[in-house]
C-alpha cells in the first residue's frame, strides 16, 4: 500500500465522502439483515399456526386464528418490502457518494498529472515516448480510481456485513455458523485465482489491441505510401495475423470468464446444503427453530457477494498500486527549469551568451562548446551552420527550454534564469523547425495563446507571413479547419502559419529556427521582405542553414559542432574567405543549376 499512500492526501480532502458513504453501508447493511429476522419469525409463525389451525378444526376460532395469521403475514411482506426500499435508498446514497468521490479524485489526479507534465523539460519528453506518457493519465488512473471507488466500497460492505452478520449468527448457533461460512473461504480464494488469470490475460488483450490500433493507425496514416507500392494485400495480411491474435486472446478470456459465476453458484450452493443438513439436525435436537435455517440461508447469500468481492477487490488494489506506482514516477520527477527570482517585467531583448557549453542530459551529446556571442537590443542575428552544429540548441536555450551545463545567458544583464519562466517565454515568439499546428481554424492556430486578438492584427500577421493570399483561397477562409498536425496544409504552408503566430504575438524577442526550410526561394524573398520591417526595434534571431535567409540580418553567426568559428556582417565574412564564403559560394552554384 506504500503506493497508494501518495492518494491518502484526496481520501482527507474529501473525508466528508468517505465518512458519509460509510455511514450509509451501516446503514444499508442493517436494512439488509432485517428482513432475514422477519423471515425467521414468519417461518416459525406459519409453523405454530398451522399446528394451532388444526387443533381447532370444526370451531369457530379456526376462522380467527386464520385471519390474525393472515394480518400477520402481511405485515411481515410489507415490512420486508419497506426494509428492501430503505436498503436500495441507502445503496443509492452509497453509491453517490463513495463511487462520486473517485471519481472527483480521478479528475483531481488527472489535472495533477497534466499539470505536472506541462512543466517538466524537453529531456523528458526526449525520455518517454508520448503512448507511455497517455497511458499513465488515461488507464492507469482509471485502474486507480477503481481502487477509490470500487474497492473501498466493497470493502467497507465486506467489513461492515462480517461484522454485523457473523456477530449475530454466532449468538444463535455457533456449530451451525462455521459450517456455513466453511466453503466461503474457499469461494474467495478461488475467485481471487480466477480474478488473476483474467487480469493477465485482460492486459495481453490490451496490448493486442494496441498493437492492432497503431497498425491500423500506420496503415491508414501511411495509405498514399501503401497504394504507391502496391502493398494493399501484404497489408490486410499483417492485419488478419495482428486480428486472430486479439480473437485468440479474447476467447481465451472468454473461457475464464464463464468459469466465475458457476465457481459463486456452486460454493453458494454447497453452503445452502450444509446450513440445511446441519440445521436440520439442530432442529430435530430442537435447539433451532425452522425459521431459523431460512434465516441462515438469506445470511449465506448476503454473505456471498461481499465474500466473492474480496479476490476481485484484492486484485484492484494490486493492480491500482502498479498503476499509482508508475504516476509516482512521472510525479516524482521534477524539473529543473525553475525561476531563482520569478522576476517579471518588460524585456528589451539584449541577448549575451557568455561561456556557454550544453550537453543533452538525456543522451550526452554535446549541443554547444563554450560560446560567446552578444546581440544588441533591436538588432538581427543570423546563426547558419549545417545540420548537428547547434543552432536549434541556442534557440532552446533562449526559450530556456534547457538550462546551461556551464556558463550563463543574460538577457538586459539579467541571468536568464532569475526571469519567471512564462513572463519570459511570453515576450519571445518562437517559430520552431519542427512546426506543430493544432486540430483547430486557421484563425485559432494563429491567435494560440491569445484572447481578444483584433481580426485586423491576425490578418496583418497572415500578410507578414506570405498567408494571407492562401488562406484566402479556402472556402471558409480563416475558419478552414485543419487536419491532425496540419495536414490539410502543405509543408510550406504550414510554416508560414507558425510564423503569423510569432509575429501576432508582438514579441521582444523574434526567432525562426530554419522557419523557411519548406518554401520556395521566391516565397523566401516576399516573408523576407515583410520581415525586415517587423524585425524593425525587436531583437531578431534567424537561425537557418542557408545563406539566403541571413542578408537581412545585421549580423551573422557561423557555427560548426556547437563551436563559432565565424562572425560578422556579409561583406566581412565573405573577405575573410572562410567557412561562410565557402557555404555561399556552395548554395549560390546550387541556385544556379
Amino acid at each position: 500500500m506504500k503506493h497508494l499512500a501518495y492518494l491518502n492526501k484526496y481520501l482527507y480532502k474529501y473525508k466528508y465522502h468517505l465518512i458519509l458513504g460509510t455511514l450509509f453501508v451501516i446503514i444499508s447493511n442493517i436494512f439488509a439483515i432485517v428482513p432475514a429476522q422477519v423471515v425467521r419469525y414468519s417461518f416459525d409463525l406459519v409453523k405454530e399456526t398451522i399446528d394451532l389451525y388444526f387443533l381447532y378444526d370444526s370451531y369457530e376460532a379456526q376462522q380467527d386464528l386464520y385471519g390474525v395469521f393472515a394480518k400477520s403475514i402481511l405485515f411481515y411482506g410489507l415490512f420486508i418490502l419497506l426494509m428492501a426500499f430503505l436498503k436500495g435508498i441507502f445503496l443509492f446514497l452509497m453509491r453517490q457518494t463513495l463511487i462520486v468521490m473517485s471519481r472527483l479524485i480521478e479528475f483531481d489526479l488527472k489535472s495533477e498529472v497534466y499539470e505536472h507534465y506541462q512543466a517538466l523539460p524537453l529531456s523528458f519528453y526526449r525520455r518517454n515516448n508520448t503512448g507511455d506518457l497517455m497511458a499513465r493519465i488515461s488507464e492507469d488512473v482509471s485502474r486507480v480510481r477503481m481502487y477509490l471507488g470500487p474497492a473501498i466500497m466493497y470493502g467497507l460492505n465486506l467489513v461492515v456485513m462480517f461484522i454485523l452478520v457473523i456477530s449475530y449468527m454466532l449468538t444463535v448457533n455457533v456449530k451451525l455458523t462455521l459450517f456455513v461460512l466453511l466453503p466461503l473461504p474457499f469461494l474467495s480464494i478461488g475467485i481471487y485465482f480466477v480474478n488473476t488469470i483474467i487480469n493477465k490475460r485482460s492486459e495481453e488483450i490490451q496490448r493486442s489491441l494496441s498493437g492492432l490500433s497503431t497498425f491500423v493507425q500506420e496503415a491508414f496514416s501511411g495509405i498514399r505510401v501503401l497504394k504507391s507500392f502496391v502493398q494493399e494485400e501484404r497489408s490486410a495480411q499483417k492485419f488478419a495475423v495482428e486480428s486472430n491474435n486479439y480473437k485468440d486472446k479474447s476467447l481465451k478470456l472468454t473461457f475464464v470468464n464463464s468459469l466465475f459465476f458457476p465457481l459463486i453458484m456452486a460454493l453458494v450452493g454447497l453452503s445452502t446444503i450444509l446450513t440445511v443438513y446441519i440445521g436440520g439436525l439442530e432442529v430435530i435436537a430442537g435447539t433451532l427453530s425452522a425459521g431459523n435455517i431460512a434465516e441462515f440461508i438469506i445470511y449465506v447469500y448476503l454473505l456471498t457477494w461481499p465474500v466473492a468481492s474480496l479476490g476481485w477487490t484484492t486484485s484492484m488494489v494490486q493492480r491500482a498500486a502498479a498503476s499509482q506506482e508508475r504516476i509516482n514516477e512521472f510525479l516524482n520527477t521534477k524539473t529543473d527549469i525553475v525561476s531563482t527570482e520569478d522576476i517579471k517585467k518588460p524585456i528589451d531583448g539584449q541577448i549575451r551568451f557568455e561561456q556557454v557549453r550544453f550537453v543533452y542530459p538525456d543522451s550526452g551529446i554535446v549541443g554547444l562548446h563554450d560560446i560567446t556571442f552578444e546581440v544588441n537590443s533591436g538588432e538581427s542575428v543570423a546563426i547558419l551552420g549545417t545540420t548537428g552544429s547547434g543552432k536549434s540548441t541556442v534557440a532552446n536555450l533562449l526559450c530556456r527550454m534547457y538550462d546551461t551545463t556551464s556558463g550563463q545567458i543574460l538577457i538586459d544583464s539579467t541571468d536568464i534564469k532569475a526571469y519567471n519562466i512564462s513572463s519570459l517565454r511570453s515576450q519571445i515568439g518562437y517559430v520552431p523547425q519542427d512546426v506543430f499546428l493544432f486540430s483547430d481554424s486557421i484563425r485559432n492556430n494563429i491567435t494560440f495563446g491569445l484572447t481578444g486578438v483584433p481580426d485586423e492584427r491576425m490578418i496583418q500577421a497572415a500578410k507578414d507571413a506570405d498567408l494571407y493570399e492562401n488562406v484566402m483561397a479556402f472556402p471558409e477562409k480563416f475558419d478552414t479547419k485543419l487536419g491532425e498536425r496540419g495536414i490539410t496544409l502543405s509543408g510550406g504552408q504550414k510554416q508560414r502559419v507558425s510564423i503569423a503566430r510569432a509575429i501576432v504575438r508582438d514579441p521582444r524577442i523574434l526567432i525562426l529556427d530554419d522557419s523557411l526550410s519548406a518554401v520556395d526561394t521566391k516565397t523566401e524573398n516576399a516573408i523576407l521582405n515583410s520581415l525586415k520591417r517587423i524585425m524593425q526595434n525587436r531583437t531578431s534571431i534567424i537561425i537557418s542553414h542557408r545563406v539566403s535567409s541571413a542578408k537581412l540580418a545585421d549580423r551573422i553567426i557561423v557555427l560548426d559542432d556547437g563551436r563559432i568559428v565565424e562572425q560578422g556582417t556579409h561583406e566581412s565574412l565573405l573577405a575573410n574567405n572562410g567557412v561562410y564564403k565557402e557555404l555561399y559560394e556552395k548554395q549560390l552554384q546550387t541556385e544556379e543549376v
